[in-house]
């Protein structure tokens, strides 16, 4: 398996503090009800479903939240005014980004979005832009406590079926196919392992480095400007965030 991996982007922000956690909760909701809604409440039946499931327990998503999400969404009418929507654009120097949203009213989003990217040196473009820039991938991280047995875990993650496995310092990364996902995280939990992330993603290609101060400033508040959007699910780019 390779040594290099193309994800650098693990997660610009923990989340540790309780408002935080209450926001990703939020979020992981939004997208059961939309799953439920397309495919129906039973995750053997519905991969979508099954793999927002194992991103909610990733982020430590009580079991309850997840099943009270799950019934909510199969009320009447409980998703029917709710929509998803993925817009595309560039970032200061060329940065490439997805912005992933569930939203009741597309006009406000879509205002919103936009006057984040205009602010900050941004230009949101049409679908389709930047996705061909991406590959859908699902990602789990384990984290490096110093405690695992590498070579083991190496022979885990190819018996589950992965694609890739790259040791870090701090964690292992984990790539699959999409429509391995759910197979692969569900067999390392079998086997054990505590999932510190696990989510299918949109993974760049090719990463942008970035030097000049000014663009880094405006990047960074670029992204935050749409992470504090409460509508919006997820934000992929293709900066190194190791600049």
């Amino acid at each position: 398996m390779s040594g290099h991996s193309k994800w650098a982007n693990i997660k610009r922000k923990k989340g540790a503090a309780d408002a935080a956690r209450a926001k990703i909760f939020t979020r992981i909701g939004k997208e059961i009800q939309i799953a439920v809604r397309d495919g129906g409440p039973n995750p053997e039946n519905n991969s979508k479903l099954k793999d927002v499931i194992a991103k909610a327990k990733a982020n430590n998503m009580p079991n309850d939240n997840i099943q009270r999400s799950i019934k909510k969404a199969s009320g009447e009418g409980g998703s029917d005014n709710i929509e998803e929507i993925r817009y595309e654009g560039y970032g200061p120097a060329g940065v490439a980004i997805m912005v992933d949203v569930v939203t009741d009213n597309r006009n406000r989003t879509a205002s919103e979005v936009r006057h984040v990217f205009d602010k900050y040196g941004g230009n949101l473009g049409s679908t389709g832009c930047v996705s061909f820039m991406f590959d859908k991938k699902g990602i789990i991280i384990i984290e490096n406590d110093g405690e695992i047995d590498e070579e083991a875990l190496l022979m885990d993650v190819l018996e589950a079926g992965a694609e890739d496995f790259v040791p870090q310092e701090e964690i292992y990364e984990i790539t699959t196919a999409p429509e391995a996902f759910s197979a692969v995280s569900d067999a390392l939990e079998q086997k054990g392992y505590v999932l510190a992330e696990a989510e299918v993603k949109m993974v760049p290609q090719t990463t942008t480095h970035l030097s000049d101060e000014k663009q880094l400033e405006q990047l960074g508040k670029l992204l935050d400007g749409l992470d504090d959007n409460d509508d919006v699910i997820d934000v992929f780019h293709s900066w190194d965030e190791e600049d």
